[in-house]
């Protein structure tokens, strides 16, 4: 295996954007099956609902970015929008996180002062598989990300005595959050430990609930200055830092390290916030699949590698456990938004707009995203 240890780096000054750039708005679709309509129809009810939000309107908007929804233009079009700074990023779930950072680059730097950020899929009425036909892993005889995830599973299961009873934690969790979120696909079906270890199997070791949901629905942020946020209509949650570290040394097989050393190297997220892990009371993780939760949470360090099974198995990922993980359901209960929703709970929960899944005295929330681009943000309560 090659040497790619990526070291974290110590930033000796303030990072020049932490707490510069906020959430000004957020705003959802329906999620589940609407074959009437298309990306473009659910990215405008997201985007109208997120400006109602930020109590703006279409022409306050001099940003748009829009992801899985086929052209900017046509886009802005139906919204009405003309901005001064516009682009399609690329559909894969790893851009919700380099979306919101090109955003707020563009804000920093003064390129745009308030950006609609869209993201809109209608996988299921379309009946999209997400694997099939010819992909980048064929020549291994896998063609789903479902396949390669599994191969991971197996490699830490061999290698830290891991199990799949492990991963039952991590969507049961999930779900049970989901039982608390009236908009989640999954409310109400409430799901057992049994119910995970029976699931029909689906690419050895994973079964039917360690993978995502494919439904239709839309995601909005509405994203702006600090200080302009400040006058708006909800309080602001603020980018507070915001780290990446892409490897495609794996060429186009799994990751034979679990994507350790590129996730390790995002743990300056933490330098650039100016806070510690201690203080952080709420994750968004990226859960495509149950075990991409636990590859998380050893790489940015909240238990050594190896660990992670033993670490949920007492509910740390729970509401009422140490660190409450995708209140809203995420991508195995909630809705597959590709990272999209999960960090519009992250901002849900900075508000205190939760509800029932509410993480009680919260001030930051972390994201993080486990892939070849690994990423983690802070975001934090505004004052």
């Amino acid at each position: 295996m090659p040497d790619t240890n990526v070291a974290s780096p110590a930033l000796h000054e303030p990072w020049a954007m932490r707490d510069k750039v906020a959430f000004a708005g957020i705003g959802t679709s329906r999620f589940g099956n609407f074959p009437e309509t298309d990306s473009y129809g659910l990215g405008c009810e997201a985007l109208n609902a997120a400006l109602d939000d930020a109590g703006l309107k279409p022409s306050d908007i001099d940003g748009l970015i829009v992801n899985r929804i086929p052209t900017y233009e046509r886009f802005a079009e139906m919204m009405g929008i003309n901005p001064q700074y516009c682009l399609l990023t690329e559909a894969p779930g790893r851009f919700s996180g380099v979306s919101l950072a090109l955003a707020a680059q563009a804000i920093h730097s003064g390129a745009a002062k308030c950006i609609a950020l869209v993201y809109g899929n209608n996988g299921r009425s379309v009946r999209m598989m997400y694997g099939g036909g010819d992909s980048q892993w064929s020549p291994w005889g896998m063609t789903s990300p479902g396949a390669t995830h599994a191969m991971m599973w197996q490699r830490h299961m061999h290698q830290f005595g891991t199990t799949h009873a492990d991963l039952g934690h991590v969507s049961k969790a999930f779900r049970d959050h989901a039982c608390l979120n009236p908009d989640a696909v999954m409310h109400g079906k409430p799901i057992t430990l049994e119910d995970h270890a029976r699931a029909r199997p689906i690419c050895e070791p994973l079964k039917l609930l360690d993978y995502c949901l494919i439904n239709d629905g839309a995601v909005a942020w509405i994203m702006t200055s600090a200080e302009r946020a400040k006058d708006m209509k909800r309080p602001p949650v603020l980018l507070s830092g915001y780290a990446r570290q892409d490897a495609f040394h794996y060429g186009s097989g799994p990751a034979d390290d679990l994507w350790y050393p590129n996730l390790s190297a995002t743990r300056s997220v933490y330098d650039r916030a100016g806070i510690g892990q201690e203080d952080i009371q709420g994750l968004g993780i990226y859960d495509n699949f149950s075990p991409t939760v636990l590859l998380s949470l050893e790489g940015l360090g909240f238990c050594p590698q190896g660990e992670s099974g033993n670490f949920v198995k007492d509910g740390a990922l729970r509401l009422g456990g140490r660190w409450p993980t995708n209140t809203s359901g995420g991508h195995l209960s909630d809705s597959y938004m590709q990272g999209w929703g999960i960090i519009a709970e992250c901002v849900r929960q900075l508000r205190d707009d939760c509800g029932e899944r509410q993480i009680k005295d919260v001030q930051a929330m972390q994201y993080i995203c486990a892939t070849n681009i690994a990423q983690s943000l802070i975001l934090r309560r505004g004052a």
